[in-house]
């Protein structure tokens, strides 16, 4: 592996080139699983790191995590009967049972995707 080298005042500062988007921002999702590989699995995060292949990892992780997301909370939802009627005739019920659903799909959502 050749690391070319340019000098700014004095100092050798390596060329480093990153082979990704870095314009998109890692969501709620990926920043949790950054949180859990650094403190549970410092090994895989470290060889992350240095492969570079983290930040698409996190990615992956946020559009997975979002996707299962919207799928886990609208067949709660659907079962726990908040519909389009409910919130119209009672808007706090219907928040409460969203809530409700949101909650369970996330922690579904943890140890299957954050967790694992």
């Amino acid at each position: 592996m050749d690391i070319t080298y340019h000098e700014e005042n004095g100092y050798l500062i390596p060329n480093v080139v990153v082979g990704f988007d870095t314009t998109r921002s890692i969501g709620k999702y990926g920043r949790m699983r950054r949180a859990y590989l650094r403190e549970h699995r410092p090994v895989l995060f470290g060889l992350m790191v240095q492969n570079g292949t983290l930040f698409e990892h996190l990615i992956e992780t946020e559009d997975a995590a979002q996707s299962r997301l919207e799928v886990i909370v609208s067949a709660l939802a659907k079962a726990a009967g908040a519909t389009e009627a409910l919130k119209a005739a009672d808007q706090m019920k219907w928040g409460g049972i969203m809530n409700a659903c949101k909650a369970q799909a996330e922690e579904v959502i943890f140890q299957e995707i954050i967790f694992a």
